[in-house]
């Protein structure tokens, strides 16, 4: 292996650097090696590799996408215990694929982006980092994914709190919540897992409800040894295994497409909720009064039925202020609380995680300001005005019924063909044609029309003008078929009048050959 140099100063120059080391920023180097590609870098802000799955550890933690779809189709692995793991089983895959690959070497810990800017002259991006390295690269991909910034919502007087708060994703272990007066703020994915496991042990639960959440049974069913077994010695198994999942997973998109199926879906649920919550009150307070689908569905089999423990209590007043121990609710009704946990998910909307990361590209273009009334890119990965730079998992690519490990795939397949595109033609540079992203845009939000996404809810999907930046709006396989070849025409490569290539690429790249 060639390790990418540094000098003095603290300037890494390399062809290649990745802005993550969860599943996005992982998989893109386990492609650039496979191609035989070791001139790049990782930068990541945390001390290990696992994104989400490294920093989501509360009780309960677990993917709400099967295990056998929710990995790397190249890296299969038979030994999941159940349907859906926890998030301890999804990072020591993580933890085991990094080492089976050789990562590590090419990752810089502890080391958080803060500025990236293009230079068209030698058409190479330089990059600043929070810890002084400086990083000057012909490519660079944002792989850190929209779910790492914690969402700490502005209640009054948070901050006086003389009790124990924590986000969800910063849970705190060494934090006794046994016999403790707990005040749960949140109804989303992370609420409705941590829930259901602290409920036996606190004296009193709080559930803060703004919006109630549809949330569909779960299947807890274990992998028998003779299965797993069974997909070791046989990987086709496996293999066929993953592809079942993967098709009943697209089915799923017809009541997205089709509203009045997924009314007649909510009705079925309704009936399960009042069955369930033996309180009619609460089980009508847990029934949303939005179409199915149309905010994300989350599965569990013990979120309603906890609600029929005697500790637990719904709350579903506005918050009007938290005081020293206590927290009072619009309704005038204070309770006493030991400790507040913020289970509000994270900032998905660009615009606002990336504000600590200047990033500017051709003359003109900065892509905050670019972003500003409009966030939107090419297939979520390529934004006009920005040569060489690449997303994973960036706008209207995220999906609400399938894995976003087979989008991901899709997209370093997508990133590879635009490297090699640049050596086949001898250029320096690639960047999409604002008419190409401008058509692609207008087509995915015509699209979105008439499915759930648009039926009248106000989600994490959308921002604040109502426009949905965030899913993509027909099946997974159109996503695959659309994003295997490079329509040469939606694009403009350059020479760069003042190339200087980066240090110990050159030879590299001319033994080193992407796959077609």
């Amino acid at each position: 292996m060639k390790k990418s140099s540094a000098t003095a100063e603290q300037e890494l120059r390399t062809q290649v650097a990745i802005i993550g080391a969860g599943f996005g920023g992982l998989c893109m180097a386990i492609k650039l090696r496979e191609a035989g590609h070791d001139d790049f870098v990782i930068l990541e802000k945390a001390a290990d590799v696992g994104g989400t799955w490294r920093d989501n550890s509360y009780p309960g933690a677990a993917c709400d996408v099967q295990s056998h779809m929710y990995s790397y189709s190249f890296h299969g692995n038979p030994n999941w215990s159940k349907r859906y793991s926890s998030w301890r089983e999804i990072q020591d895959y993580i933890l085991q694929t990094t080492e089976k690959y050789g990562l590590r070497p090419f990752i810089r810990f502890r080391t958080a982006l803060i500025g990236a800017r293009y230079e068209a002259e030698t058409a190479l991006w330089h990059l600043q980092t929070d810890s002084g390295l400086r990083v000057v690269c012909r490519h660079f991909i944002l792989a850190s994914g929209p779910l790492h910034v914690p969402q700490i919502p502005k209640i009054p007087g948070l901050e006086r709190f003389k009790g124990k708060v924590f986000h969800s994703a910063q849970w705190d272990h060494d934090f006794d919540l046994r016999g403790k007066k707990v005040v749960s703020i949140g109804t989303g994915g992370s609420a409705i897992q941590y829930g259901p496991e602290i409920a036996p042990q606190v004296e009193r639960l709080y559930i803060f409800q703004r919006t109630p959440a549809w949330v569909i049974p779960r299947d807890e069913r274990a992998y028998a040894e003779v299965e797993k077994q069974a997909f070791a010695r046989f990987p086709l198994l496996r293999k066929l295994h993953r592809a079942r999942l993967y098709w009943s997973n697209e089915s799923r998109v017809w009541p997205i497409f089709h509203p009045s199926m997924a009314r007649a879906g909510g009705e079925v649920l309704k009936w399960w909720i009042r069955w369930t919550v033996k309180d009619r009150q609460v089980a009508q307070a847990l029934i949303p009064d939005y179409t199915l689908g149309c905010k994300r569905v989350l599965i569990s089999n013990k979120w309603y039925p906890m609600f029929n423990r005697d500790n637990v209590e719904l709350v579903t007043a506005g918050i009007r202020e938290v005081r020293e121990h206590s927290i009072v609710t619009s309704d005038g009704q204070e309770r006493e609380a030991d400790c507040i946990i913020l289970g509000t998910g994270f900032v998905v909307d660009p615009r606002v995680y990336m504000q600590g990361m200047a990033c500017v590209g051709l003359p003109g273009h900065d892509l905050m300001q670019d972003w500003k009334d409009n966030v939107e890119a090419y297939f979520g990965i390529s934004v006009a005005g920005y040569p060489n730079m690449y997303q994973l998992v960036g706008p209207n690519s995220a999906l609400g019924h399938n894995s976003i490990i087979f989008m991901i795939e899709c997209q370093v397949h997508y990133i590879l063909n635009c490297m090699k595109l640049l050596e086949k033609r001898g250029a320096d540079s690639i960047d999409v044609r604002e008419q190409a992203q401008a058509d692609f845009n207008t087509e995915v939000q015509q699209a979105l029309q008439g499915t759930v996404w648009s039926s009248g809810c106000v989600s994490w999907y959308t921002d604040s003008h109502g426009k949905n930046f965030t899913i993509w709006p027909w099946s997974t396989w159109r996503y695959w078929l659309r994003t295997r070849e490079l329509k040469e025409e939606d694009f403009i490569l350059a020479r760069a009048p003042g190339k200087t290539a980066p240090a110990a690429a050159t030879q590299r790249r001319r033994k080193a050959r992407l796959p077609a």
